[in-house]
């Protein structure tokens, strides 16, 4: 959509509370402030040389006509003021939009870097409450809307303002009476043109918005067209696009009536309008109280000044989109961030890994009404292993979550090392920590980046150590460009179990002090599984870990198995103690997978 198009709730009002929104980002131009009043001088100065155009065109007709007054004398003498007022006026505008160019891209850029590194910190809550294209348009087309206010708007508001104000004053000056009789007729006329353009809008966007419906039925129809098929709605789909094409040709047609009469009213009263001063000036012409000359500089001064109201109209309507998005940006910007409460600033620290759960009562704040986490207890030594075990929905990651402190709990506390989570400094206490997850993240770079992610400063010789821990060496070796290879976007080029031991490689690498690993050989198959087993081994030696468990083949070794159910432990012991139990909840997991199997 283009960005004039933009729907009514993109727009702010215009007051004085939004104004002060929009000089806030504003802000953002004052370390190039300087460039900013040299962008001004010359956007001041090249906006009052080119009103000396039609001053001079009209002496070039007088001295056509012998009635140009003796300092001007000589049509050679007039032209070449003319091409000189041209030049100036050309060098002044390069100046202008360079300056204001220099401005406007350097202060967007401080804008996006200042958006991007709030959006880095604020907690994890938030982004459970946006979506990810309403954030990314934070970030590109409101920032976009901002640039052209920096870089467009803002001079053209200046431009046509000093325009407008010095036309009309050179005007009264030069033609008094025929000023007056123009003030009268013409702006009543622009006026009506902007309100009747309005109204066009409207209804174009109606047009659009009709078309997008449409577009939504074949979108839907070509992503689900086994759906189609099987079901044999062909002609039922074919029906529903055509119904929805009929409604944009019935609103394009009334619209394409208002753009007719739209035209039909420039024609006749604008148009009309001009005909009317000229009249009037030709009356003045021949009574001998102006010349032809006046009478040229008029008109041309008239439409410079025509094409300043309107634009004013247009500068207006992007000062509400710069508004709205002002008001959307400056919303994040002054959001609380996830390390607001860090009480230590202590940057380094080395856990040993002791964790302990003291009566955790937890609910999500985009689900406030239902209790994940019920008065929730549990402790794990420094270099055990743990299991969670449970049915979905019971808990575990949960659990995970609030150790990494992507949330916290409405009661209770977390104790690592016998110290509350919240006493430290929140980068040095989750850089003690690594995570495997189910579903692999990578990101589109190279290997060597991705394992790296882990630890940004580690050295080639890590790296490959990392991968050779990982059994992850030997199949990148296989690829001609070794660590160089690219993965595509989040590792869609490797297989899940080289993507898994990649993981690992980087956890390996970042050395952690308690590991959190999420059923990491899930839907691998044997071979690659029995290579991401090893790699793990290699990984839980000597740290504390938390394993969440669907597959409970794989946790028959851990030190114990925590069973949870409804946001609270159930079970809890060694794999053959839990198992002896026949009444249990795990011994019946295990048994349902043995039937599933």
């Amino acid at each position: 959509m283009a960005r004039k198009d933009l729907p009514d709730r993109e727009k702010g009002k215009i007051n004085k509370n939004t104004l002060k929104h929009l000089a806030g980002i504003y802000r953002f131009m004052y370390p190039y402030r300087g460039h900013f009043f040299a962008g001004m001088f010359f956007l001041f100065f090249s906006s009052t040389v080119v009103l000396a155009f039609p001053f001079l065109t009209g002496k070039l007709v007088d001295a056509a006509t012998g009635n140009a007054p003796a300092m001007l004398q000589g049509i050679n003498t007039i032209s070449l003021a003319l091409m000189v007022v041209l030049i100036v006026q050309a060098v002044f505008s390069f100046l202008r939009v360079y300056f204001f160019s220099r401005v406007s891209e350097r202060s967007m850029a401080d804008i996006r870097q200042t958006l991007y590194k709030k959006l880095m910190h604020l907690p994890m809550g938030f982004f459970d409450s946006q979506r990810t294209g309403e954030l990314m348009s934070r970030i590109t087309a409101d920032i976009a809307l901002l640039q052209d206010t920096f870089s467009i708007t803002l001079a053209e508001f200046f431009r046509q303002f000093c325009i407008l104000i010095i036309g009309l004053g050179v005007l009264f000056w030069n033609t008094p009476k025929l000023t007056l009789f123009m003030l009268g007729v013409i702006p009543v006329l622009v006026i009506l043109g902007l309100l009747f353009g309005k109204r066009i809008r409207k209804m174009s966007k109606q047009t659009q918005d009709e078309l997008a419906k449409a577009n939504v039925v074949v979108e839907e129809t070509l992503q689900s067209i086994s759906m189609v098929k099987a079901y044999t709605n062909e002609a039922y789909e074919v029906n529903r696009y055509h119904t929805s094409l009929q409604k944009v040709i019935a609103t394009a047609l009334h619209a394409a009536r208002y753009r007719g009469a739209f035209v039909s009213f420039i024609i006749l009263a604008l148009f009309g309008g001009i005909v009317a001063v000229l009249w009037y000036g030709a009356g003045l012409v021949a009574s001998g109280e102006i010349t032809i000359g006046d009478l040229t500089s008029f008109v041309i001064y008239t439409m410079f000044i025509g094409g300043s109201i309107g634009g004013l109209g247009d500068i207006y309507g992007q000062l509400q989109r710069a508004v709205g998005a002002s008001e959307r940006v400056r919303e994040i910007l002054e959001m609380e961030d996830e390390f607001a409460h860090t009480k230590s600033t202590t940057t380094v620290l080395r856990l040993k890994g002791d964790i302990a759960y003291q009566n955790i009562v937890f609910r999500y704040p985009t689900r406030e009404d239902v209790t994940v986490l019920n008065d929730l207890s549990f402790h794990v030594k420094a270099s055990e292993k743990v299991a969670l075990v449970g049915h979905s929905g019971a808990g575990k990651s949960t659990i995970v979550q609030l150790l990494l402190r992507f949330y916290e709990p409405q009661s209770g506390q977390i104790m690592v090392d016998n110290q509350p989570v919240a006493n430290y400094n929140l980068t040095a206490y989750r850089s003690n920590i690594a995570i495997v997850p189910q579903e692999v993240i990578l990101f589109g770079g190279t290997i060597r980046e991705n394992i790296a992610y882990g630890k940004p400063t580690a050295s080639e010789a890590e790296i490959i150590e990392a991968a050779r821990k990982a059994n992850a060496w030997n199949f990148i070796q296989s690829f001609p460009e070794g660590l160089n290879t690219i993965v595509g976007e989040r590792g869609v080029k490797l297989s899940g179990g080289q993507r898994q031991r990649i993981a690992i490689a980087r956890a390996i690498l970042k050395d952690p002090a308690i590991l959190v690993l999420d059923e990491a050989t899930s839907s691998l198959d044997a071979e690659s599984e029995h290579l991401v087993q090893e790699a793990l081994e290699t990984l839980m030696k000597d740290r504390t870990t938390l394993i969440i468990a669907h597959r409970l083949a794989t946790i028959k070794k851990v030190d114990r198995i925590y069973v949870i159910d409804k946001g609270q432990i159930i079970e809890q012991g060694t794999h053959e103690e839990l198992l002896n139990d026949d009444t249990g909840t795990y011994s019946n997991l295990i048994r349902l997978q043995m039937l599933e199997a």
